[in-house]
């Protein structure tokens, strides 16, 4: 089975960088040559890149995040200015902690020539991955003007292979400029995301995106872990609606969690509709009608496993999606089906219903942690499909700071056949009790005979 896509966003954590801190009395070995993704200042740029950067220098800024009377920096990140006014955008997982707990955590930007000044956050998109800060005290008069960066018209499309130039601090090690080129936007992502071909390290999310102009085409947001110079960047029309939509809001000053909550709860709203809307895919299984999404923002990969030893033998399908919600403290607002296929004929009735169920009790239904989800609470049932006889498991999950959203797993086997069979499994993640129903239902309605031409 190939693997799920692997993301990684861009902010550096205090944690991750002191795994990598070089201890003072015991000196490190001397490190590989640099990957590509982790090139930063010593890449050679061409005269384009220079310009580019020299002309976005003033308005490109760290921003970290700072335990509260202290000088502790907890997690880094970029962002940049957008208006003269000392608006500022970064992505969202670069401030949650001080979004979501600023009774512990201060924000402070540093300019490229090493000015540092408090910032407040003024909006969140949870969805998109962006964040709308302001420069001082949002309220205090007197605040100066800045150089700000102009973001790129959308009628001005971008060109397949055209330059793109990421701007950031990679690795807290100092600003750079990472070149790459714009390849469309990404295939299957529920929200558009542009597809970087260029290196992007941690420490660069919020960082801005430039087209050759030095105008804002998108925010360095993620990676993929798995591959090479595959990055993702939030198109800069989010950052043109977040601007307008909060620009002269009131700083947030309590914990943001209500917000986050009603923002995931959109999205799972359009998530719920999109999925049920899309259908299933024909034809995948000899005997069943079997659930297996289509491929509109889901990835489905597929395998098998002849047994050597006369034993059983398998075929698995396994659909997931790229995107999730960052929500603070773990990801959430995904779907994900998979089923495998049994075929016990050479192991004999018995042998095979041991098998079979010792597979459907290996499934886990565990939580996060005792401090975001409650236990899971499942309901076991049989379930009637006009002759198909389905065991089905459904559980849900609260979260304990998002009021009204839930994780729901079915589990579902077929038992008609006393040496073959099929056992299916449905997730999703952060969803009402509403949808969870209803998402549930289509889940198990979906599964049918097939009817012989």
């Amino acid at each position: 089975m190939k693997p799920a896509a692997r993301l990684a966003g861009l902010a550096l954590a205090a944690a991750a960088w002191g795994a990598a801190a070089q201890s003072p009395t015991h000196p490190a070995p001397t490190p590989p040559l640099a990957e590509p993704a982790d090139a930063a200042a010593g890449t050679t740029l061409s005269l384009s890149a220079r310009k580019v950067y020299e002309q976005a220098r003033s308005q490109l800024v760290q921003i970290r995040t700072v335990l509260k009377g202290r000088a502790s920096q907890t997690s880094v990140g970029s962002g940049f200015f957008v208006t003269p006014e000392g608006h500022l955008v970064t992505n969202f997982h670069v401030v949650s902690q001080a979004a979501l707990k600023p009774e512990r955590h201060d924000l402070v930007y540093v300019t490229a020539d090493g000015r540092e000044a408090p910032v407040t956050i003024l909006a969140i998109d949870v969805r998109h991955d962006l964040a709308l800060l302001k420069a001082g005290d949002a309220g205090a008069p007197g605040i100066g003007r800045f150089d700000a960066l102009a973001l790129r018209p959308a009628s001005r499309a971008l060109a397949q292979g055209e330059r793109i130039y990421s701007l950031g601090n990679p690795l807290d090690v100092g600003f750079a400029v990472m070149e790459g080129n714009y390849n469309g936007l990404v295939r299957r992502s529920f929200y558009p995301q542009i597809f970087f071909g260029g290196a992007l390290s941690a420490g660069m999310s919020g960082g801005p995106a430039l087209d050759q102009d030095g105008q804002v085409i998108g925010v360095n947001v993620a990676r993929r872990i798995d591959g090479e110079q595959v990055s993702f960047l939030v198109p800069a029309p989010f950052v043109a609606a977040l601007l307008a939509r909060a620009r002269d809001g009131a700083p947030l000053k309590t914990p943001a969690y209500a917000e986050v909550a009603a923002q995931l709860t959109a999205h799972q709203a359009e998530l719920t509709e999109r999925f049920i809307a899309q259908g299933w895919k024909p034809d995948t299984h000899a005997r069943y009608r079997v659930p297996v999404p289509q491929d509109g923002f889901m990835r489905c990969w597929g395998g098998s496993e002849v047994s050597r030893t006369g034993g059983l033998d398998l075929e698995r399908s396994d659909c997931v999606m790229d995107t999730h919600i960052f929500a603070g403290e773990f990801n959430t607002g995904a779907i994900g089906v998979r089923h495998e296929s049994y075929d016990g004929s050479k192991l004999g009735a018995l042998r095979f219903a041991a098998q079979h169920g010792q597979s459907f009790r290996n499934e886990s239904f565990t939580r996060l942690r005792a401090d975001l989800q409650t236990r899971p609470q499942c309901h076991e049932d049989f379930v009637d499909r006009d002759g198909l006889v389905l065991r089905a498991v459904v559980c849900l999950r609260a979260y304990k700071k998002l009021p009204q959203l839930y994780d729901v797993a079915v589990l579902v086997a077929t038992l008609d056949q006393p040496s073959s069979g099929v056992q299916g499994r449905f997730d999703a993640q952060g969803v009402s009790f509403a949808n969870a129903q209803r998402l549930a239902r289509h889940y198990l309605d979906a599964y049918q005979w097939v009817k012989k031409k």
